[in-house]
């Protein structure tokens, strides 16, 4: 069978408003994610199928495994480590603030590097009634730095020396860790990042064009990464995840029964099922009741990159 035509199983009917932040915790057997709008953190046991979740006080963006247990995150307003409790809450420490240009702005997506550091980018939550100044920032060590600032970084684009960067998401880093990836959402840049990356410091630096999503199917929102080095990037709007090569190029494209599919991971003993989250938007969802939920895609023949846990 060609592996675009694998179809997905539904392991989490959750229905979450804004499902993210997909994380395999192998010591754990288990899958974690988070509904970004909702403050939740859900679990999933691959072993049993036992669903699990916790309530935050505020917006959860994106999560990591913490090497000194729990997760850590970026929130609201900031960098938080996060301890599970039994009673479905969470017991939140706030590790670093974060210096908002404006208000209304929260994390977004992020990961760990190979070497421990946490990776995450700002965004305004509502773009309809404008924009901030959206940046890129490296936990580690007790300081959060700024990487990137929006309205500065060197991006580059097909269409423009120098755009802002608006919804920065895709974050994902190559399996020597010499480079990293970062998409923008927003259609008015639909781009993925490829830049050098400096595994001493944790700087990236030398951006240039990997994908110009205006010329494939949906937005580039969360992405993973593979042994052989090739980028699988979901497909909003569309119901897709896409994988490209190192060199750029849609080697395939995987479906799902939901039009908003955010964020994929690798999981599994071995390493090799990919597991999606997805939106569930307010409105009418008879042509997608399924959205919301969380997926798996086994039988792809293909081996996904551990995630690293926060270590710095």
């Amino acid at each position: 069978m060609s592996k675009s035509l694998i179809k997905p199983d539904l392991i989490a009917a959750t229905q979450c408003a804004v499902g993210e932040s997909t994380l395999w915790h192998a010591a754990e057997n288990a899958l974690y994610w988070v509904d970004i709008t909702a403050g939740k953190v859900h679990r999933w046991a691959a072993s049993t199928g036992a669903l699990a979740e916790w309530q935050a006080d505020e917006m959860i963006g994106c999560i990591a495994i913490h090497h000194a247990g729990g997760l850590i995150a970026g929130m609201s307003s900031g960098v938080f480590h996060l301890n599970l409790l039994e009673d479905g809450k969470v017991r939140a420490e706030k590790l670093a603030s974060v210096p908002h240009s404006a208000p209304n702005m929260r994390f977004n997506d992020g990961r760990c590097d190979r070497q421990g550091r946490f990776i995450s980018g700002t965004m305004t939550v509502d773009q309809q009634v404008g924009i901030g100044n959206p940046s890129i920032y490296q936990f580690s060590h007790g300081t959060l730095k700024t990487l990137l600032a929006g309205d500065a970084a060197p991006f580059v684009t097909a269409m423009r020396p120098a755009p802002p960067l608006v919804t920065p998401n895709g974050t994902a880093f190559s399996p020597d860790g010499r480079y990293f990836y970062l998409s923008d959402s927003n259609a008015v840049n639909q781009v993925v990042w490829r830049f050098a990356y400096d595994a001493d410091t944790g700087t990236p630096h030398t951006p240039q064009l990997f994908i110009d999503f205006n010329q494939h199917l949906g937005r580039p929102d969360g992405a993973a990464m593979d042994t052989d080095g090739c980028y699988w990037i979901c497909a909003t709007d569309v119901g897709m995840v896409h994988r490209f090569t190192p060199q750029g190029k849609l080697d395939y494209s995987l479906h799902l029964p939901v039009k908003k599919p955010t964020l994929c991971v690798f999981g599994g003993a071995d390493l090799t099922t990919l597991y999606v989250a997805s939106i569930r938007p307010n409105g009418d969802v008879s042509d997608q009741p399924l959205a919301g939920g969380v997926f798996a895609f086994a039988g792809l023949g293909v081996q996904g990159m551990a995630e690293a846990m926060f270590t710095c």
